[in-house]
């Protein structure tokens, strides 16, 4: 159980995402770079996030299930908020790149296309211009078809005067010329057509690569897109648990404080009791003691007389004195099934911020496992004592000069209600109840009435 001793040491940080209400009310802390310091891993991230969360179980294990259970969920949700924002900012970055990606991509489809419609517009230009060529030379055939020969003979021959004969020489040659002109134009024309096709071929390989990388990079960046707003939605689903959770958290605060208060108040009752039957019981054994002193001295001078009176029968023999019986000895641990889970001492309560004396001593165990009696002794109290559940205590009486008391706490039930025990005899079994969050037993001892740790006894 938890003692508040005096004085009392807290400490209180900022955590992000809690409301400044909230953060006053329950003093939930986390380092601020926490967020900054996030690791990527998802599986690295988890592990970290179980390990707090086992602590703080632990830390926990005595407070009320339903505030432990609250406040375990919302510093698991805490956890979980730098990983998320870790992601959502990978995940913004990615859909970035992605969308400059695309925008390139985009650019070079464009210029890809610009140049494929250059290309056809030049290639037809250089088939009407094929075509008109064709047209020419296909005009100066028929003419020469339809004159029936051009020949420089037949010109000279036809010819009425000298006159005449040169400017018919003059006209053979200008239409030769214009022949072969027209017919080396159509051959160039054919070159650069070839040519030009084969451009065209090139440029819409190069379309159809720069379509389909536009359409991969789109696609990307669509699915970046998604999964940032998948990260993003995440966060924000984070962050109204926290909300909630912190909600939830305050809510049972005051609660456990009224508990806590009842179990202090328990305690103060129980350490009164015990110290008045251990000042009861130290105060007979002082009788008891000096009573044992006076019959030891009486014991003593009548051996003393008995001395003296045997000298003249050193047959008789001397009696001796009966030798003294200890009334002391250590105790047996309530149970040797399972682990110690938490030991006697200081505790700070990560929910309230402060330190409290953790008041005996802890054994995991399943419920159920028997609890034996650490020693002798008479069962004082039994029965249901709030934060402490099923409780037993038992009076040890004086053992060692000093008045040792134990108590058994969480039970699940209880075996003796009353009437004198012997060491190792059951009085009930592990259980969960009270303050408890899974199946413990929680075995305090008392010296003169006040907490001491179980192992000074053990």
């Amino acid at each position: 159980m938890w003692r508040t001793p005096a004085p009392r040491h807290t400490a209180a940080r900022r955590y992000a995402g809690v409301s400044a209400a909230m953060l006053l009310s329950l003093a939930v802390v986390a380092p601020t770079s926490a967020v900054q310091s996030a690791d990527p891993d998802p599986s690295k991230q988890k592990k970290k996030v179980d390990a707090q969360v086992e602590q703080l179980k632990e830390d926990l294990h005595e407070t009320n299930a339903q505030l432990a259970a609250a406040y375990t969920a919302l510093k698991t949700t805490q956890g979980k908020l730098p990983g998320a924002q870790a992601a959502l900012s990978q995940a913004q970055s990615a859909a970035a790149r992605a969308e400059n990606a695309n925008a390139v991509a985009a650019q070079e489809l464009e210029v890809a296309q610009a140049n494929e419609t250059k290309a056809q517009e030049e290639l037809k230009a250089t088939s009407t211009e094929i075509s008109r060529s064709r047209e020419q030379v296909a005009q100066f055939a028929a003419q020469i078809y339809q004159d029936q020969g051009f020949g420089e003979l037949d010109m000279a021959m036809t010819s009425t005067s000298p006159q005449q004969f040169a400017d018919r020489i003059a006209l053979i040659g200008t239409v030769m010329d214009l022949q072969s002109r027209s017919i080396e134009e159509l051959a160039t024309s054919r070159a650069s057509l070839t040519a030009q096709e084969d451009r065209l071929s090139a440029l819409r390989a190069d379309s159809e690569r720069a379509k389909r990388k536009a359409e991969s990079t789109l696609a990307a960046a669509n699915a970046a897109r998604d999964k940032a707003s998948a990260a993003k939605a995440a966060l924000d689903q984070l962050a109204a648990q926290q909300t909630t959770q912190a909600a939830a958290v305050q809510s049972q605060q005051a609660a456990e404080k009224a508990r806590l208060a009842g179990m202090q108040a328990e305690q103060s009752r129980l350490s009164a009791v015990i110290k008045a039957r251990a000042a009861e019981a130290l105060r007979r054994a002082k009788i008891r003691a000096e009573a044992n002193r006076k019959a030891k001295a009486a014991a003593a001078a009548r051996a003393a007389a008995a001395a003296a009176a045997s000298r003249k029968n050193r047959d008789s023999g001397s009696s001796k004195p009966p030798a003294s019986s200890s009334s002391g000895g250590p105790l047996s641990p309530p149970t040797t099934v399972g682990w110690i889970s938490s030991e006697y001492g200081m505790r700070f309560h990560p929910i309230f911020r402060e330190w409290r004396l953790h008041s005996g001593r802890d054994y995991a165990a399943p419920c159920g496992t028997p609890l034996k009696a650490a020693a002798d002794g008479v069962v004082i109290e039994s029965g249901d004592r709030g934060g402490y559940g099923n409780r037993v205590v038992i009076d040890h009486g004086v053992m060692g000069g000093v008045s040792l008391a134990t108590t058994y706490n969480h039970m699940e039930s209880i075996k003796v209600w009353g009437g004198r025990v012997k060491r190792g005899q059951t009085v009930g079994y592990v259980g969960t109840t009270g303050n408890s969050t899974g199946c413990h037993e929680h075995f305090e001892v008392y010296e003169d009435g006040e907490f001491t740790d179980p192992r000074n006894y053990l």
